[in-house]
This record gives C-alpha cells, sequence and structure tokens, in this order.
C-alpha cells in the first residue's frame, strides 16, 4: 500500500498537515510493506526538507498511491480519480457550498473517507482538532482581555513557534482580584480551553460555588454543560435524554452565570434548534455582567448572542453593543468583547498536527491493515470505487442530484 501526503489547495492557504514527518517514518517502521510519499508544498508547517530528512520521497505527481491524506476540502480539479481520499469534506450536513465536490468525488470514482465521520462502534469520534481549537481560542480570550484593560499584551498565538512558546506568553496575563470565569461544555474543546487555565492557575469550583461564594481575591473559573445553563420551563428537573431527544421544553438558565461571571469561554456542542444560551434581551438585562466573550463554538447568530460574526486570524476582536444589537468599535464603552476566531487550530499548526496525527496513528491507520472489522473505515466513507454513495450516506442522493 502506498499513502500520499497532499498538498493543500484551499484558499487561505492551512499550514497543518494529518502526518508529521516523525509520525510518516512511525508508520513506515510498524507497516513495513506501506510507503509514503510528499507532495511538495512552500506552505506546509513541516517543510518538505524535514520530511526528506526522514527518508520520505517528494513527489509532484502522486498518481501512484493507494490512499491520499490531506486536511481541508481539496479542491476539485486536482482531484485523482479511482483514489481513496482522507479529509475534512464538509459535506455530511448537506453544505450547500461544497455540492459540487462531493458531485465531483462520485464522478471521479473516488472513495471519500471524511474525518469527521471516524467514530468508534459506540458514535464517538476518533479524530479532530477541537483540542487544539480550546487551547488557542482560550489563549485569544486572555490576549483580548490584555487588550481591552491594556494591563497586559500577549503574542499573536500565529507568532509563536509552538505550544511551549505560547505558554510562556501567559506568564504576562494579570487578572483583577475575584475575577470569574464561565466555560461551557465537555468535549476535547472544553478540555484543552482548561488546559490554558490550568497553566493560569485558575482554580476550578462547582457551578453552586460559583454563583454562591466569595473567593478571597482569587480568580476562578467554574465548567458549565446543558443541566447547568439549560432547564425546563415548567421547573421539573432536567432529564438530559429527554433535552437531546426534543428541546422544546426547555429554556436558558444561564443568566445567574452571566451576572457573576467576568468572561465567557464557549466550548459547547449546540444543535440547531436548541434553546439559545443568551439572547439579545438578555444580553441588555442590567444583571448581565460578562464583558468578554470567547466564542470557540463560533456559531454565528446562534446560542452566543454577541457573536454576530467569525474573525480572523488576522482581525480576532470586535465589540457587541446590546443596545443597538450590532458591532461597534473593540472596547467601546458597556459593549461585549468578543474573539471568535474561527479556524483556531491553524494558528498552532505544528502543535495542532502533531495532535491529529497522533490520533490518526492510533484511531484509524490500523483499520487500513487489519481488515476493517469494526467498520471504522466504511462506516466513515461517503462514496465508494464505483463513484456511489456508500449505503450509509444514502441520505445524501437528494443532495448530490
Amino acid at each position: 500500500m502506498k499513502f500520499g501526503i497532499i498538498r493543500e489547495g484551499k484558499n487561505p492557504p492551512d499550514k497543518r498537515v494529518p502526518l508529521s514527518p516523525a509520525q510518516c517514518q512511525a508508520l513506515i517502521e510498524k507497516y513495513p510493506n506501506l510507503e509514503i510519499a510528499i507532495e511538495p508544498s512552500p506552505i506546509r508547517c513541516f517543510s518538505d526538507a524535514e520530511y526528506q530528512e526522514q527518508g520520505l520521497k517528494l513527489q509532484e505527481d502522486l498518481s501512484d498511491c493507494d490512499v491520499l491524506l490531506g486536511v481541508k476540502e481539496v479542491r476539485i480539479e486536482d482531484l485523482i480519480p479511482n483514489k481513496t481520499y482522507l479529509f475534512f469534506s464538509h459535506t455530511c450536513k448537506k453544505q450547500p457550498y461544497n455540492r459540487d465536490l462531493l458531485r465531483a468525488i462520485l464522478n471521479k470514482k473516488i472513495r471519500l473517507i471524511d474525518y469527521e465521520m471516524l467514530k468508534d462502534p459506540g458514535g464517538k469520534r476518533l479524530l479532530g482538532f477541537g483540542r487544539y481549537a480550546g487551547i488557542v481560542g482560550a489563549y485569544n480570550g486572555f490576549r483580548a482581555y490584555g487588550e481591552l484593560t491594556g494591563d497586559f499584551q500577549l503574542k499573536p498565538a500565529h507568532q509563536c513557534k509552538d505550544r511551549r512558546e505560547l505558554e510562556q506568553e501567559l506568564v504576562k496575563v494579570q487578572l483583577p482580584e475575584n475575577f470569574r470565569i464561565a466555560l461551557s461544555g465537555a468535549g476535547k474543546v472544553a478540555g484543552g480551553a482548561m488546559e490554558i487555565l490550568s497553566a493560569l492557575k485558575i482554580t476550578q469550583v462547582y457551578p453552586d460555588e460559583f454563583l454562591r461564594n466569595d473567593f478571597n481575591r482569587e480568580a476562578v473559573f467554574t465548567q458549565i454543560n446543558v443541566q447547568d445553563y439549560f432547564k425546563r420551563k415548567d421547573g421539573k428537573p432536567f432529564t438530559r435524554k429527554e433535552f437531546y431527544q426534543n428541546s422544546e421544553g426547555y429554556e436558558s438558565n444561564f443568566l445567574p452565570y452571566a451576572e457573576c461571571a467576568d468572561m465567557y469561554i464557549a466550548c459547547h456542542f449546540w444543535g440547531e434548534g436548541s434553546p439559545l444560551i443568551f439572547s439579545r434581551e438578555e444580553a441588555r438585562d442590567p444583571r448581565f455582567n460578562i464583558k468578554l466573550v470567547a466564542d470557540i463554538s463560533c456559531d454565528i447568530d446562534g446560542p452566543v448572542a454577541s457573536t454576530i460574526r467569525p474573525s480572523t486570524i488576522a482581525d480576532p476582536f470586535y465589540s457587541y453593543d446590546p443596545i443597538s444589537e450590532g458591532e461597534v468599535a473593540f472596547g467601546s464603552a458597556k459593549s461585549i468583547a468578543v474573539s471568535a476566531v474561527d479556524n483556531l487550530p491553524g494558528e498552532l499548526p505544528r502543535d495542532a498536527s502533531e495532535d491529529f496525527g497522533n490520533e490518526l496513528l492510533k484511531n484509524v491507520i490500523p483499520h487500513f491493515f487489519n481488515g476493517d472489522g469494526q467498520e471504522i473505515l466504511a462506516r466513515a466513507s461517503e462514496t465508494d470505487l464505483d463513484g456511489n454513495l456508500s449505503p450509509y450516506y444514502a441520505y445524501l442522493a437528494d443532495y448530490v442530484a
């Protein structure tokens, strides 16, 4: 079997890679009959020379490879027929902007294995950049706070060589006494954000303590989940299973946390049709105390009222005015500062790529060599080599028709 690491072609360019040079070499050592070719690229976070130093061959034409691995969507003109591709295709939810991509994949008889759909038998995702989205997103939140107050200045994450340099920047952070942070979510994104809070030595407290107690001049944070920031409208106990099946009988319970918190780090997963976490009306409530939202989830015009657009790596911060319900200059009086970059792992591409590659090595690649008995690859294959949608993705037929 021969793998090829493809050059990222989407614009704006993405520096991330599915496998680092060392990870490619580790694969070859583990599977002696495996070859890996590298399509040259001037933008990767790992240079062509670094791959060559591991004994890997640069190859402009990857048409002799069986499996091609990338990160973002592959340009239609770059697709090689009759190959197996792995990348984030953003087609499984019938995204209109990638309809033509999936049509081209079918026409060229390509087997598409979508990273987003690689799951264990229990349905848990095996791959993602969520951890580094959380790390960079939380860092950006504190960088925004420094810009907002003028108390300190952090280097942009994308100007740091790696995570080690990013964490060294954190020594500059100065927070007021009794500073309080609310963090929503319980997945890998939240875990990554909490790594930054841990590096800052910010104490974690239970949600009820957060609402009730004074904290003797120390900064604290609390992690809240759906049962904390949503409640039943009829006052009966929250039932998680019922909430996920039908959330119509539920409403936001976030205002008590917004009344106590100075900063909100949003790391939750939010399903379309679920209640808002806080509405535009609630953002105007005199009790609403949050001055800064680091929205890592970044659902536009969704559950977090202040996130009215994504921001960019080049221009990461803006402010939301609850009265006019529109954007104002960053730091404007009585506004909510917002950090909502929607490509956070791209700011620390080497670390994010290595973390992703480790998951790929551990959870996905072995199934190419063990017969895929658990159908890990099969259940993530949207299409097959005969130009058909796989049975698991028959629901996309009307999307591509």
